[in-house]
């Protein structure tokens, strides 16, 4: 069934008003913020595997990454299987524990070059295993120094953390990485008398590689990224950022409805034209700060591009029946510009997913212009 909501005028006072701090990160994605700010949003910021999964996969670069993984899976192997062979390499259960992660590397670099993808959760079990596969070959080797040094290998999985997995995990990682220099670290001053001084370089070495050097540089991919997924002009996300935050409320495991509006200012054209292209841009701007303020807290807000705008958020049909008639009133109190407001809604399970949405809250915007402007109409 179709619906027409139509706008009545309202002041200000009537308008409800969301407080800024419930505001999420995604939703206002070039806020201003202070250093601790920033550093707070990237902790909190999600990374979504599927979607990074997806974008390589997209760009056919999903199997170049895999040769990557399972090679740096037989470099592993073949460390610890060359220890293997050496005059002063590890003796009785020393050598069992070397011949088992040497197998154990052999079988992680054929499974990442043969076999499926992993899921998340495999992902991460896979590689918290070589994490403790690489201490536990650090601990068991007979040389100290060189059990330490070995410990470099725990690079290759702190470098797979920083590309496919979020802040948390990552400094899980560096958790056990220091975990891991200060058991081997304690061992070398036990067995060579106690010289501090090379212990401390090894803890300073060891630790500035596998635990300080990763975070710095996910933080770092996290800001590019960030500004690759944020319009310019208003600070609110791109389509982009819309896919990247919003396919991910989609899938099996995912519940619950979403609903999604599509904003597009009436006859913007002749503001650009009578005013010029700096007011314009005002314009938007005015509007972005808007909607920011008005949308429901939790809701993700976009510039999909030119005069349009996208808001998603987890709503059934009638509050989000409200929600859009409240963002409608809100822009036309702004008293620059109107617009008009394709929603639909849907289940996190149901086919076609965010593109469906987005094409259906289209069509209804589409017939919202065609009423005469600054109302909502619904998808069917």
């Amino acid at each position: 069934m179709q619906m027409s909501v139509e706008v009545r005028e309202s002041s200000d006072t009537d308008r409800p008003r969301f407080p800024a701090t419930e505001r999420p990160p995604v939703a206002t994605a070039a806020a201003t913020l202070t250093v601790w700010g920033t550093v707070r949003a990237w902790w909190r910021d999600p990374l979504d595997y599927r979607w990074l999964v997806r974008t390589l996969e997209k760009r056919a670069a999903l199997h170049t990454m895999r040769g990557f993984i399972a090679a740096a899976g037989a470099t592993l192997a073949l460390i610890t299987g060359l220890n293997l062979f050496s005059a002063a390499g590890p003796q009785g259960w020393v050598r069992q524990v070397t011949v088992f992660n040497t197998a154990t590397a052999v079988v992680w670099a054929v499974s990442w070059a043969l076999g499926p993808w992993p899921s998340e959760r495999r992902s991460l079990v896979l590689m918290a295993g070589a994490d403790v596969l690489v201490t536990a070959g650090c601990l068991a080797e007979s040389c100290r120094l060189f059990g330490a040094l070995s410990l470099m290998q725990l690079v290759v999985t702190g470098g797979y953390f920083a590309m496919f997995h979020g802040p948390r995990v990552l400094v899980l990682h560096g958790g056990w990485s220091l975990v891991s220099v200060l058991a081997l670290t304690w061992l070398l001053l036990h067995d060579h008398t106690g010289d501090t001084a090379e212990a401390a370089s090894v803890v300073l070495t060891m630790a500035a590689v596998t635990a300080m050097l990763f975070p710095a540089l996910h933080f770092c991919c996290w800001v590019l990224r960030m500004d690759a997924l944020t319009d310019p002009l208003t600070g609110l996300l791109n389509r982009r950022g819309l896919d990247y935050y919003v396919s991910s409320w989609f899938g099996p495991r995912a519940h619950g409805p979403v609903c999604l509006m599509t904003v597009d200012l009436d006859r913007f054209k002749r503001v650009n034209d009578t005013l010029g292209h700096a007011a314009g841009d005002r314009a938007l701007a005015r509007v972005a700060s808007c909607l920011r303020a008005t949308t429901p807290a939790g809701a993700v807000v976009v510039r999909s591009g030119g005069e349009e705008f996208i808001v998603a958020a987890r709503l059934a049909a009638a509050a989000a029946t409200a929600a859009a008639d409240r963002l409608c009133r809100a822009i036309e109190a702004e008293g620059a510009v109107t617009a008009s407001i394709g929603l639909a809604v849907t289940t996190t399970t149901a086919a076609g997913g965010l593109d469906d949405l987005v094409r259906r809250s289209d069509t209804a915007m589409y017939r919202a212009k065609r009423s005469g402007g600054n109302r909502v109409c619904m998808a069917g």
